[in-house]
C-alpha cells in the first residue's frame, strides 16, 4: 500500500499550559484539527500533495488565531504584510511573495506565481498587481482586524519595539503544511504575517526557498517556525535536506541536528515540520511548544501543543 502524511503547524515559541484557558486550548486544538482533515482528506481521495498543503495553509490563513492571513500582525505603520511560500518536491518549482497587502490568501498567491509565471518571489505592490491579473481576492483592511493584534501593536508601539509574536498570555504563529500524496510527491507551504511593529518592510524565513520552506522528492519537505532571521543565517530547510542527501542522515537525525544542535548554538528558537517520501514524520522544535498536527495513512490524527 502506498503511504501518504499531512503534517501542519501554527507556530512555535514560548506556548504554556499554564497560560491557556480550556477554551482556547480547545479553539487551537479545533483549528488545527479542521485544516489537517481538509488536507487529508485531498490525499485520501488521490489529490496531489501541492494540492493538500495549500488547502491546508489556507485554512489556517482563514482562521484569525494564527499569525497569517486574517491574523497578521500589524506592522509599524498599521498595516499587515505578509509573505508566504509554495515548493513541489517533484519538480522542484517554487513560487513565494513576500510584503503584501490585503491579500486575502498568501498562499494562493505564491501558487499562482508559481504556476503562472517565471519567477520564484515577488514582492509589495508588484505582488499584489500580479494578484488583480490573476483575479485573486483582496479584502479591506477591516478585515485583517483584530482586536488582541491591535493591543499588541499599540504596546509594542509605545516601547518601540519590535516582537515575535509569543506573549504570555496568548500566542500566535506563522502557520506551514508538509505532505506527500500517493505518488511519493512531496510539497511544502508556509505562511506569516511577519513581526508585530516591524519596520523597513523587513521580510523573515517564510517566503525565502530553503530557509523556511523547502521541497524534494529525493529527501524530504519542510516548512519552518520561529524567529526568522536565525532561520536564514542557518538554512535551516534546506539543510535539513542536505543532511539527507550528502550524509545519509534520516530525516528524524536530520531534524533533530538542526533544531536541537546548529539554531540552538546560533540561539534560534523556533522548530520545523518534515515529511520524506515514505511518509516518516517529524515534528521538531526546541521551544516551549508548537502548534502542530499529523496525520499518517488512516491513523488517528495527532494533535499536540505543548513539549510534552
Amino acid at each position: 500500500m502506498k503511504n501518504i502524511a499531512l503534517a501542519i503547524h501554527g507556530g512555535a515559541g514560548t506556548i504554556l499550559r499554564t497560560a491557556m484557558t480550556p477554551e482556547k486550548e480547545r479553539q487551537y486544538l479545533t483549528a488545527l484539527e479542521q485544516a489537517i482533515e481538509v488536507g487529508h482528506q485531498i490525499l485520501r481521495s488521490g489529490g496531489t500533495a501541492v494540492e493538500a498543503v495549500i488547502k491546508a495553509v489556507q485554512r489556517l490563513e482563514d482562521n484569525p488565531v494564527f499569525n497569517a492571513g486574517k491574523g497578521s500582525v500589524f506592522t509599524h505603520d498599521g498595516h499587515h504584510e505578509m509573505d508566504a511560500a509554495l515548493m513541489c518536491g517533484r519538480t522542484l518549482e517554487a513560487g513565494a511573495v513576500a510584503g503584501v497587502k490585503n491579500v486575502r490568501n498568501p498562499i494562493i498567491l505564491a501558487n499562482e506565481i508559481r504556476v503562472h509565471s517565471e519567477h520564484v518571489l515577488l514582492t509589495g505592490s508588484g505582488a499584489e498587481e500580479f494578484a488583480r491579473e490573476r483575479n485573486l481576492p483582496f479584502e479591506p483592511d477591516t478585515f485583517f482586524y483584530d482586536e488582541y493584534r491591535y493591543q499588541q501593536w499599540v504596546q509594542a508601539q509605545a516601547t518601540n519595539t519590535v516582537s515575535l509574536d509569543h506573549t504570555e498570555d496568548r500566542k500566535f504563529g506563522t502557520v506551514g503544511a508538509v505532505a506527500v500524496d500517493l505518488e511519493g510527491n512531496l510539497a511544502a507551504a508556509t505562511s506569516t504575517g511577519g513581526m508585530t511593529n516591524k519596520k523597513y518592510n523587513r521580510i523573515g524565513d517564510s517566503p525565502i526557498i530553503g530557509a523556511g520552506t523547502y521541497a524534494n522528492n529525493e529527501t524530504c519537505a519542510v516548512s519552518c517556525t520561529g524567529h526568522g532571521e536565525y532561520f536564514m543565517r542557518a538554512v535551516v530547510a534546506y539543510d535539513v535536506s542536505c543532511l539527507m542527501e550528502y550524509k545519509g542522515y534520516s530525516l528524524q537525525q536530520a531534524c533533530d541536528y538542526v533544531v536541537n544542535d546548529k539554531l540552538v548554538k546560533l540561539g534560534g528558537e523556533g522548530g520545523l515540520i518534515a515529511v520524506d517520501a515514505q511518509a516518516n514524520i517529524v515534528l521538531s522544535f526546541n521551544s516551549e511548544g508548537m502548534y502542530r498536527a499529523a496525520r499518517r495513512n488512516q491513523e488517528p490524527t495527532y494533535l499536540r501543543i505543548y513539549n510534552d
